[in-house]
């Protein structure tokens, strides 16, 4: 015997009367070398209670990319941020806050997590493969101590190789599936000593049931690798891209043509599946409620990719699938087609500007960049759109969502726009910092308001403006991602075996049938069945009754059943010769 013992135990016996080793030093632990402390570290990375913390872990280390402006998504935002928070903007990019999701450590917490998960998970499905192919638990020599139990005792012509034959049918049950697994055999057969007063041999039955519960539980942490798996791949090839549509107008599926576009790091853009688009016409319909509601929204679309051209239609909920890429309608509203020209008559602005609803009566504010002008003094335009608009006392609202009365109410601001800075701007803001106010002699703001076909003149003769007609537009949202029906596939798996794994009983049914003679009265065949869950079972005791009462409809001579050591279910259990509940 060594005379250590990790718990700190001194042995005080040697061999050989040899006085006792010396024990080390209190608290001294063995030296465990390289090979020791990398077993070590790895047994701590594939343990369940560290891959539940790295899950928790990525959580928390996925609050920042909500959070904080992603350069990936958003680099106008990024920019801002940086323009807001000069002090603290450098020290988060050196800690690649300003792209989380591809960061180092957000990758690290990633793999580790996967590589935990594929530890915990390849050594308890090979322990499982082998215990599914192991024999059921041998039959124990007594039942009373089970929490589960029952007995009976039948006449002699009742021979226990049939009460043993009936039970393995009824625990393996009928169809395809078995509901136990079932082996039969006789005690005496395979070596034991048959009991005293036992004569031939003790058949038993050992039947056990509910290996889908760990087989669930590892189908689901499989199908949560998968998940990882098809998440960080579908994250490494997914595109996105918006764009705004005009009415009669279209786009080609170029980077170039959203405008706004995300993608992955594998992402290629010769990925792109070739086609066009044209917004052929758009409808909506609305409630004629004093607030209408809208009740459907539908873009007709003409389609042009290699197979030829096709009209479709793009509904909320309902998008439109192009080579594996999904478009979907994302919002509408009203473009008003405007024209500005100078004091000479020059065009210096002609086209659409799409208006931002902010209501649901589709109140749509805008804003209208004019750079180019011959006198140097930039134009911007800031106003509303009223689809249906009602002057009054209190001012100007609109009342319905549709074009019944549209007015353009427009102030007029003249200065430098800020376009030749390099900063990106927003497209539906204006920057005023560097601008002034048109306004009038008593000192009001200048305000314009057209309606479609109207021309009006802008203050301090910097020319016309001319409201042409006001066509729909809408917002398109196409989005990417080839894991997407792997992420459907694993999510079901994945919650298919957690049911396996929380509903399904872990259940062990043993039977023992022996032939028994009180001496001078005729020989009986005793029953003897007993059952053990993993867990607190309900259904265990039940299932022990039902296999017994499945083995009284089996007696071929019930009428010659001893009836005084046999409880109905509403006596109390009886004792046999052996002590032992039955």
């Amino acid at each position: 015997m060594s005379g250590y013992r990790p718990e700190g135990i001194e042995n005080a016996f040697a061999e050989d009367g040899a006085p006792a080793p010396a024990s080390r030093p209190s608290g001294e632990l063995p030296a465990l070398g390289v090979v020791g402390w990398l077993r070590w570290g790895w047994r701590q990375l594939t343990s369940m209670r560290v891959a539940l913390l790295l899950l928790m872990l990525l959580a928390v280390a996925a609050v920042p990319g909500s959070t904080i402006p992603q350069r990936p998504q958003d680099p106008s935002k990024v920019v801002e941020f940086f323009d807001d928070n000069p002090g603290v903007a450098p020290w988060l990019d050196k800690l690649q806050m300003f792209d989380v999701y591809g960061s180092v450590w957000f990758s690290a917490i990633y793999l580790l997590l996967f590589v935990s998960l594929v530890g915990c998970i390849l050594p308890r499905a090979k322990v499982h493969w082998i215990a599914l192919r192991a024999r059921p638990p041998r039959t124990p020599r007594r039942m009373g101590r089970y929490p589960a139990q029952g007995a009976r005792v039948y006449a002699a012509s009742y021979t226990p190789a049939q009460v043993a034959d009936a039970a393995a049918a009824h625990l393996r049950g009928r169809g395809p599936l078995p509901r136990f697994r079932v082996e039969q055999g006789t005690e005496t057969s395979a070596g034991a000593r048959a009991p005293e007063g036992e004569p031939g041999p003790v058949h038993v039955v050992a039947a056990e049931r509910g290996y889908l519960r760990e087989t669930g539980n590892i189908v689901f942490h499989l199908a949560l690798v998968g998940l990882l798996v098809a998440v960080g791949l579908g994250q490494a090839l997914q595109y996105r891209g918006q764009a705004i549509v005009v009415q009669g107008r279209g786009f080609a599926n170029s980077v170039s043509a959203y405008d706004t576009f995300s993608e992955g790091p594998w992402f290629r853009e010769e990925n792109l599946p070739p086609f066009t688009m044209v917004l052929d016409d758009f409808t909506s319909t609305f409630t004629d409620d004093a607030m209408p509601v809208a009740k459907d929204f539908t873009a007709f679309v003409s389609v042009t990719d290699p197979a030829g051209t096709r009209l479709e239609t793009i509904k909320v909920n309902h998008p439109l699938t192009i080579e594996g890429a999904k478009v979907y309608l994302q919002g509408n509203g009203y473009a008003p087609r405007l024209t500005v020209k100078d004091a000479d008559g020059n065009v210096t602005f002609a086209g659409t500007v799409p208006f931002i609803p902010e209501d649901q009566v589709y109140t749509s504010r805008g804003v209208v960049k004019v750079p180019d002008v011959v006198t140097g003094e930039q134009i911007g335009l800031v106003g509303y759109l009223l689809p249906t608009a009602q002057l009054s006392a209190q001012g100007v609202r609109s009342l319905h969502p549709d074009l019944l009365n549209p007015v353009l109410v427009l102030t007029v601001w003249t200065g430098d726009l800020g376009l030749d800075d390099g900063v990106p701007q927003n497209v539906y803001e204006l920057e005023t910092e560097k601008m002034t106010q048109a306004r009038t002699a008593d000192g009001q703001p200048v305000t314009l308001m057209l309606a479609p076909g109207t021309t009006v003149d802008l203050p301090d003769g910097l020319g016309t403006l001319t409201l042409d007609d006001i066509p729909r537009f809408v917002a398109l949202d196409l989005r990417h991602d080839p894991a997407l029906t792997w992420i459907a596939i694993f999510a079901f798996t994945a919650i298919g075996g957690l049911m396996l794994s929380l509903f399904t009983p872990r259940r062990r049914v043993w039977l023992r049938v022996s032939t028994r003679s009180d001496g001078d009265g005729p020989a009986r065949t005793v029953v003897e069945t007993a059952g053990l869950a993993r867990t607190d079972d309900a259904g265990l005791q039940p299932e022990v009754d039902a296999l017994l009462a499945f083995l009284d409809t089996r007696d071929p001579a019930p009428d010659d059943r001893p009836a005084e050591d046999n409880p109905t279910p509403d006596d109390s259990p009886a004792t046999d010769d052996l002590g032992e509940t039955r």
